[in-house]
C-alpha cells in the first residue's frame, strides 16, 4: 500500500485475483485449529494495534486486561490524532498501568502502517481498521504468523470473503489463533440460550426467527462544509467511512451483521438456500455517502423455514434490537428484558438466563480472555468459518435489496462484485468517486439474476458449495 505522504505508490488494495473464480482455488472443508506448544506465563506477549478508532481502542483496553504479562508496543492509523486520542484514552485507565508501551518510533501513520505493526516483533495483533481493508490485513498477519483479533466484518463484498477464504486456507495446520468480533457468541446468556435451543431442544424444531436491528444514526456523514481545501477523496471517504459500502459496507453489513450472526448460530451454520430483501434510503444524510438506512431480509432454509431481519438506522423512529426464535413447542426470546427467557406456545415460562451475583461477564472482555488463554495454553481458536460465513450472509442480503432481486446462496458467493473498482490500486492523493445510492430494480451485480459475469474460468462445484463445515 501507499502511505499518506506523496511518494504516488500504488498497491493493489486486497492483493487477489479480481473474479469471481480466482479466489478460492483451495476448496473443501475447514480443518479445526491448531494445537501448539503454547506461551509460558513468563514470556511478555506484544501485542500491535492497527486501526485506532473508538472500537479498536476498546479491543485493545480488553486485550491488555485479558492477560497479566502483556503490553501494547505498536500502532497503526492513517491519522495520527486517532492514534493520539486513543493512547490518551489507554493511558488514563489504572487496569492498563504498566502495559501501554507505544513511542513514536513505533506510532506508524498512512495506508501501508499495518505491515509496520507487523515488522515490529509482536505476538498478536488486532485488526480494527474500516472493514474494507479487513481482507488485506487478515492475509498479511497470517503470512506473518500472528495470531489474530479480527473485528467484524471479515469483508465488505464477495470479492473480500473469497480472499479470506482463501486466507484461512493458508492458515490450517499453522498454531495460530483467529478470534472474531463477533462478540454475541462470547456471551453467556447467549450460549446458555442457544445451548437450550440447539441442544436440548427447549423449544422444538425451529420453525422461523425474527431478528431487529432498529437504531438511529450511528455515524452520520460529516457536512460537506467541513472538507478542508486539499482534503482528497481517499481521505474525506475514510474519515466518514461507516458511510460508504467500500469501506463500511452498510449498516447491514457493518452492524446488523451481528442479527446475521445470530440467525447463522441457531440455524447451526448452514448455508441459506436464498435470499429476499427490500432495502432503500428514507433518511438521506448530508453529504454523499451511497449506504441503505434500511433493509428487511428473509432468508430460506430447508423445510420452509424463513429467517427475517429488520434493520433500520433512522432517527425518531421505534428502537429494538432483538431475537424471536420460534419452534414447534415454544419461543425463545433475546433482547426483550435483560436476560434472554424461553416460553412455551401457551406464554408460560419454561426457562429464562439466571444472571450471576457478580453481573453476567462483559462479551467483549470473554472473546479476548478466551483468545489469550488459547494463545497460553496452545489450544487454539479458529473462529475463521463462521465469521466469514455470516459476513457473507450479510453481503448476500444487501445484494438482494439492491437489486430487487431473489438471490441464491452461490450465486452470492460467486458474485462479481468487488466494491473498489480500481485496478491501478489506492493512493492517498487520488480522485476516486464511489458509486451512488442503489436503486433496486436497475441497480445490478454481475453474476446476480441472470447479469453475465466477466470471468477468467468457472468456479468448480466445490469452489461453489458452502464450505461453513466447521
Amino acid at each position: 500500500m501507499a502511505d499518506n505522504t506523496s511518494s504516488g505508490q500504488g498497491f493493489d488494495r486486497r492483493n487477489f485475483i479480481r473474479t469471481a473464480a480466482g479466489a478460492t482455488a483451495a476448496a473443501g472443508a475447514f480443518a479445526g485449529a491448531a494445537r501448539g506448544a503454547g506461551i509460558d506465563p513468563d514470556k511478555k506477549l506484544r501485542v500491535g494495534f492497527i486501526g485506532t478508532g473508538g472500537r479498536g481502542t476498546g479491543a485493545a483496553s480488553q486485550a491488555l486486561q485479558a492477560d497479566d504479562n502483556i503490553e501494547l508496543v505498536a500502532m497503526a492509523d492513517v491519522f495520527q490524532e486517532r492514534i493520539d486520542k486513543s493512547l490518551e484514552s489507554l493511558s488514563k485507565q489504572k487496569p492498563l498501568e504498566g502495559k501501554v508501551s507505544v513511542p513514536a518510533e513505533r506510532q506508524f501513520v498512512g495506508l501501508d502502517a499495518y505491515k509496520r505493526v507487523l515488522d515490529s516483533d509482536v505476538d498478536v495483533v488486532l485488526l480494527t481498521t474500516s472493514p474494507g481493508f479487513r481482507p488485506l490485513h487478515l492475509r498479511a498477519a497470517i503470512e506473518a504468523g500472528k495470531h489474530v483479533f479480527a473485528e467484524k466484518p471479515m469483508a465488505v463484498d464477495a470479492a473480500g470473503v473469497r480472499h479470506v477464504y482463501e486466507t484461512l486456507k493458508m492458515a490450517e495446520g499453522k498454531p495460530l489463533s483467529i478470534v472474531a468480533g463477533f462478540c454475541w457468541r462470547y456471551s453467556p446468556s447467549r450460549r446458555e440460550a442457544y445451548q437450550k435451543v440447539m441442544e436440548e431442544g427447549l423449544i422444538g424444531d425451529i420453525t422461523s426467527v425474527y431478528a431487529t436491528y432498529y437504531s438511529g444514526h450511528s455515524k452520520p456523514h460529516l457536512d460537506p462544509s467541513l472538507r478542508t481545501d486539499g482534503m482528497t477523496d481517499i481521505e474525506w471517504q475514510i474519515r466518514n467511512w461507516y458511510n460508504y459500502t467500500w469501506l463500511g459496507g452498510g449498516g447491514l453489513v457493518e452492524q446488523a451483521v451481528h442479527s446475521v450472526d445470530k440467525i447463522g448460530w441457531v440455524m447451526g451454520d448452514q448455508s441459506p438456500i436464498q435470499c429476499r430483501a427490500t432495502g432503500g434510503l428514507a433518511a438521506p444524510q448530508v453529504g454523499t455517502g451511497n449506504i441503505f438506512d434500511h433493509n428487511h431480509i428473509a432468508y430460506e432454509y430447508p423445510n420452509n423455514v424463513w429467517c427475517h431481519l429488520a434493520s433500520r438506522k433512522a432517527p425518531g423512529c421505534f428502537n429494538e434490537n432483538a431475537d424471536y426464535v420460534r419452534g414447534t413447542k415454544g419461543t425463545l426470546i433475546i433482547g426483550r428484558g435483560s436476560d434472554p427467557y424461553i416460553e412455551d406456545n401457551d406464554g408460560k415460562l419454561l426457562w429464562r438466563f439466571r444472571k450471576p451475583r457478580a453481573g453476567e461477564p462483559n462479551m467483549y472482555q470473554v472473546e479476548h480472555d478466551e483468545l489469550f488463554d488459547s494463545i497460553r495454553t496452545g489450544e487454539h481458536i479458529n473462529d475463521g468459518p463462521r465469521m466469514i460465513h455470516s459476513s457473507m450472509m450479510a453481503i448476500m442480503g444487501r445484494m438482494s435489496a439492491q437489486t430487487g432481486k431473489q438471490v441464491t446462496w452461490e450465486e452470492a458467493l460467486a458474485a462479481d462484485e468487488d466494491l473498489f473498482e480500481n485496478e491501478g490500486g489506492m493512493t492517498w492523493d487520488q480522485s476516486y468517486e464511489p458509486h451512488g445510492v442503489p436503486v433496486p430494480g436497475v441497480t445490478t451485480i454481475p453474476g446476480i439474476a441472470g447479469v453475465e459475469k466477466d470471468t477468467k474460468a468457472a468456479m468448480t462445484e466445490l469452489e461453489r458449495r458452502p464450505w461453513l463445515k466447521a
